[in-house]
């Protein structure tokens, strides 16, 4: 893993009171950036900035930075709303100076048939998994652009490329993002504004209705997520890796 310095950045992790959103955002502030974490539930992002806040407060390790760990902030939002949304990304640019990292992780799933699923079902997962993310591309776009660079991290899924049965609105919705990242890549791309998805398999996470429990050891980390996120701010701009696809190495037979 390479470790990148983001002293004087600041970022944006949705989705971040919880499992991969919470692990990114802690490898951000352990490497020197300004955080804002997102999501719907109050109680959450205020265990989840606790817990920032006091290892952000942990003594360093023998012969590294002290100064180096970043600042955390939390602003309740539910991306399916584009003025939440707008106040999350000012109320970050207020905080922190301006917005240098925007990391897409919100997202959500309801697993069912085609035929028993409902339409607000589907609205909420398309609304929150693909339309919430332009939401947050579109409000933090003219920031990055006044920063003369900037990253977008998009959490998808290999869901996104490997539809299966009974997640129709889920896949869907992470194929869209798949080409929705894409796409924004290449408008963006001479700003040098570097756009990434990564595509994570299993992770064991409360999004699945499975944590940490026995037989679930074959499944990836939280934090090997953020690892791969860290690589991505950590790369040689000259390169952009564009897509990563990222899975268990011995998922179960």
């Amino acid at each position: 893993m390479s470790v990148p310095d983001l002293r004087g950045k600041a970022a944006i992790v949705t989705g971040g009171s919880r499992g991969i959103g919470l692990a990114i955002a802690a490898a951000l502030v352990e490497c020197g950036a300004d955080v804002t974490i997102s999501g719907r539930d109050d109680t959450a992002l205020a265990v989840a900035r606790t817990e920032l806040d006091r290892a952000s407060r942990e003594p360093a390790l023998p012969g590294s930075d002290e100064t180096r760990r970043g600042r955390v902030a939390s602003v309740a939002t539910d991306v399916r709303d584009l003025s939440q949304v707008e106040r999350m990304v000012e109320e970050t640019v207020d905080r922190f100076g301006g917005l240098d990292i925007l990391v897409n992780n919100a997202g959500i799933g309801a697993f069912a048939e085609v035929a028993q699923q409902s339409p607000d079902q589907w609205r909420q997962i398309l609304d929150t998994n693909l339309t919430g993310v332009f939401y947050c591309c579109h409000a933090a776009i003219p920031h990055l652009r006044r920063r003369g660079s900037g990253w977008i991290i998009n959490i998808s899924s290999l869901a996104g490329k490997n539809p299966f049965a009974g997640a129709a609105a889920y896949c869907a919705s992470k194929a869209g993002l798949n080409a929705f990242s894409e796409a924004l890549m290449q408008e963006v791309r001479y700003d040098d504004i570097r756009v990434s998805y990564v595509m994570p398999g299993s992770v064991r996470t409360e999004f699945g209705g499975t944590h940490d429990g026995a037989g679930m050891e074959w499944k990836l980390a939280p934090e090997d997520v953020a690892h791969v996120v860290l690589d991505l701010l950590a790369h040689d701009r000259r390169s952009l890796p564009s897509r990563v696809e990222l899975r268990p190495s011995k998922p179960r037979k």
